[in-house]
This record gives structure tokens, sequence and C-alpha cells, in this order.
């Protein structure tokens, strides 16, 4: 029997399905009352054993190896924690017209969560960039965005971004940050099971998340939050997010030449440097902004499907370049005459 798969026309990827799937389960049939409390703390479980196996799969030699290629590390963290950010920051002048304050929180937090590994990793190597480079950039990015991510949300949502404070940063240490650096201490002794059975616990990671947005819709619905959504408002947030994407694409390609990196590198600057984690994200807004989680999630979700679709376009076309370059025919003589002497201009 053929095992059954995906098909690669298909624009949207079957997780986002799942995803928009439990939102409508949430939406018929959420959680209340004792209901309730039993799925946020199965939630908070689940969150914690989600960083318990970053932790546990990622490899530090591979982290102290990759610092060997600092610059383009630099370039990505300052993507994901500086252009990102500023991005967000100036769209605080599109409220109240085009969005409304808790669409912009969720759109803030959007820019502020670190990069996604898996499909950086699978769209350069898609089109033929610098693999290690982007599994590097995407662990960096995870690593640094546990402590950066509820420092940034602290400091630019404040007190108006769903009850930051001194409490809900301990909260993120305690379910995020100590189990991660738990399977940090424990992976000499679980890595090894942990990567034989990568694909069983991917299921757990996927299944935590699908646990959390139920959670946090849930408690939407209940509390009646999604009547202060209209279409026209959804579609400003899409529009909006398109703009960012398109920029934070354009400046990682064109920035990465303009720094002097090659064809490759730039490949991985621009996959790595233009993503945001909805891995990473929805476990920290759960944790962050409680009862408003679900508006707070809502930009990330739009996004992170916006994100793969565009960026399986631009794979595609960069792997066609690259193929182009290798079997371009060159003239005889001037293969003679100029060899080494050409340019790439990628």
């Amino acid at each position: 029997m053929k095992r059954l798969r995906w098909p690669s026309w298909m624009p949207i990827d079957p997780y986002i399905l799942l995803l928009l799937g439990t939102v409508g389960l949430a939406a018929l049939f959420p959680a209340r009352g004792p209901a309730a409390d039993v799925a946020s703390g199965a939630s908070t479980a689940a969150v914690a054993l989600l960083f318990f196996l970053y932790g546990a799969r990622l490899s530090t030699r591979e982290a102290l190896d990759g610092l060997r290629h600092w610059r383009l590390h630099v370039t990505v963290l300052a993507c994901t924690f500086l252009v990102f950010p500023l991005l967000g920051l100036a769209a605080r002048g599109l409220v109240p017209v085009i969005l409304t304050h808790p669409l912009y929180q969720g759109l803030l937090f959007l820019t502020l969560v670190p990069s996604t590994v898996q499909s950086s990793i699978a769209f350069t190597s898609m089109a033929r960039g610098n693999v290690p480079a982007a599994i590097c950039a995407g662990s960096f990015s995870s690593l640094v965005g546990i402590v950066a991510t509820p420092l940034l949300a602290a400091s630019l949502l404040g007190g108006s971004g769903g009850g930051f404070s001194a409490d809900s940063l301990l909260k993120i240490v305690l379910q995020l940050l100590v189990p991660f650096l738990a399977g940090q201490l424990l992976r000499r002794w679980i890595g090894g099971f942990v990567t034989r059975h990568k694909q069983v616990l991917g299921l757990v990671d996927r299944g935590s998340i699908l646990l959390v947005v139920y959670t946090a819709f849930s408690v939407g619905v209940v509390q009646g939050i999604w009547h202060q959504v209209s279409p026209a408002r959804l579609g400003g947030l899409v529009v909006v997010e398109a703009v960012i994407l398109a920029v934070m694409l354009l400046l990682t390609w064109y920035g990465g030449k303009a720094l002097r990196f090659g064809r490759a590198d730039r490949i991985a600057i621009q996959f790595a440097g233009s993503k945001k984690s909805l891995a990473a994200g929805l476990p920290m807004a759960s944790v962050l902004f409680g009862a408003q989680a679900a508006l707070a999630v809502l930009p990330l979700m739009l996004f992170h499907q916006m994100q793969l679709i565009v960026g399986a376009v631009i794979a595609k076309r960069r792997a066609r370049d690259a193929a182009a370059e290798v079997s371009a025919p060159q003239p005889a003589a001037a293969t003679r005459t100029a060899v080494g002497t050409g340019t790439r201009s990628g």
C-alpha cells in the first residue's frame, strides 16, 4: 500500500489546516468551567514539554561550530530582533484607522518572536543555499528568543500588552527557560533517543501547539473577543503583514548583497531573517497575554501561512536560477581566456 502524500501543488501547509480546524473546534465547542481549567493545565504542561524537547534537540557542539560564521548569524539576529520590531513600531500609526489596538498588539508581538528552524532549513535547501548556516541561524534565533522575546514584549508592549509584569517574566522563566535548560543538561543521556524518535516527538510538538491554540481560542470565544474583529479589519491586517513580509524579503536579499555575502549565504539570510516561528510564538503568547492570547496569536498564524506560501515560491525560483547558472553554456574561447575572472551577482 502506497503512503499517502500531501499534493505538491497544494499551497496550504496541511498543518495550517489542522490549526484552522482547531480554531473551528474551539469556536463550536469551547472549553468552559472545569474543562477550561483542565485544558489550561494540560496546555501549560504541553508548553513545558515542548521547550524541554527543544533543549534536548539543540546540539551544543553544532551551535559552537556555527559561531565561525558569526557575521551571518549577527545579520539574521539583527533582522529578527531589531528590524522586524522597528517595522512593528512603525505600524502603530495605523491604529485605529486600519488596525484595532488589540490587533496591533498581536502584530507587534509577531515582530518580536524568533525565526523558524524547520521552514528556514527546508527553503534554504530547496533554493540551494547554505543549509548548515540556516540550521545554526535558526537555532541561535530560537535560543536568543527565549530570553529576548519576553524582554522586548515587556519593554515595547508594557502594561497594556496583556498584563506584562515581573510575574509574567517569572512564568516565562519557569515554563519555557527552565525546561529548555533541563533538556540541554539531559541531552547527553536522551539526545540519542530524541534523534531516533524525532518523527514521533515531532507529533508531540505539533500536538502541543494545537492544544495551546485550542485553549487560547476557547478563552476568546467564551469572552466574546471575536466580535471585535470585523472582515475589514482582518483584511487590513493581511495587507499590513504582506507589506512587512515583502520589506523583509527585499531587505534580507539586497542587504546581504550589500554586505558582500555570497549567493548561498544570502539565501540562508533571506529565509532565516524573514521568518517568524509559530511554534515558539504561540506558547509565549499564551503565557504573556493570558486571556487576550486569542487575538494576540491571530496575526502570527496569518503571517506563518503567508511566509510559507511566499517562501515556497521564492525557493523554487532561486533553485531554477541556480540550475540555469550551472547549465548555461560558455563560449570555448571565453572559457579559456577568462577563467576565474567572472563575477556572480546572485
